[in-house]
């Protein structure tokens, strides 16, 4: 949990949470547009402009009330990027790889701030902020990409989920959209979703991110 609220302890996490919530969005629409559907780059949402993405409750509230509730995991969402699945050129196939656009960016991303610590420890940069700012980059970023797998609507784990399930049942996990972020939140504060599935999958990728700069760390030690 942060305690910290000093200017300098806001800077080291809002900006690595802005730029993870800004590139996820963005990366939605950039699928999309590649996949056939310029709907996110017709209204400007293919942005690397925060105030394009932010969402009043998602974004800042949400978060804010975690935070003073104490909650182990801070979560929340942006504003979703408009994407008409009708006209991607393969919508079944083509929906999958827009829905993985976003938590794929925040796993990249986690990955460039491991890599710059790694280089800041290694080069002897004793600065605490820049040290501070790629810890919290890791942490929002893997954070963020595990809570939007989750296989629910309208996170992009559920979208993930409904295009591979049969017709039938796709249908029937789409009903839940519009109760779905409530249904996540409720978990989230019974602590379900941060036993069940932030922790041991924040775990696999944090392990798998070391794993992939291993070679930088030991030339490095």
């Amino acid at each position: 949990m942060i305690t910290d609220y000093s200017i300098q302890a806001v800077a080291i996490n809002a900006i690595p949470l802005i730029f993870a919530i800004t590139i996820h969005e963005a990366a939605h629409g950039y699928a999309a547009r590649k996949f056939g559907d310029n709907t996110a780059y017709m209204l400007g949402r293919v942005s690397l402009n925060p105030a394009k993405h932010i969402d009043p409750v998602g974004t800042i509230l949400i978060p804010l009330v975690l935070l003073l509730t104490g909650s182990p995991f801070l979560v929340g969402y942006a504003k979703p990027v408009p994407v008409n699945f009708g006209r991607l050129r393969n919508p079944r196939i083509d929906s999958i790889w827009v829905a993985l656009a976003g938590p794929g960016s925040n796993f990249i991303q986690a990955l460039i701030w491991l890599i710059l610590l790694i280089a800041l420890v290694g080069f002897g940069v004793n600065e605490k902020f820049l040290i501070s700012m790629s810890q919290a980059g890791i942490t929002w970023n893997l954070g963020l990409l595990v809570f939007n797998l989750f296989p629910l609507p309208p996170l992009d784990g559920g979208r993930i989920l409904s295009s591979l399930l049969p017709a039938r049942q796709s249908i029937a996990l789409g009903r839940l959209e519009p109760w779905g972020f409530f249904i996540v939140l409720g978990l989230v504060f019974t602590g379900i979703i941060g036993s069940l599935w932030m922790t041991p999958l924040m775990s696999f990728f944090e392990w798998l991110i070391l794993l992939l700069t291993s070679p930088l760390r030991m030339i490095f030690s």
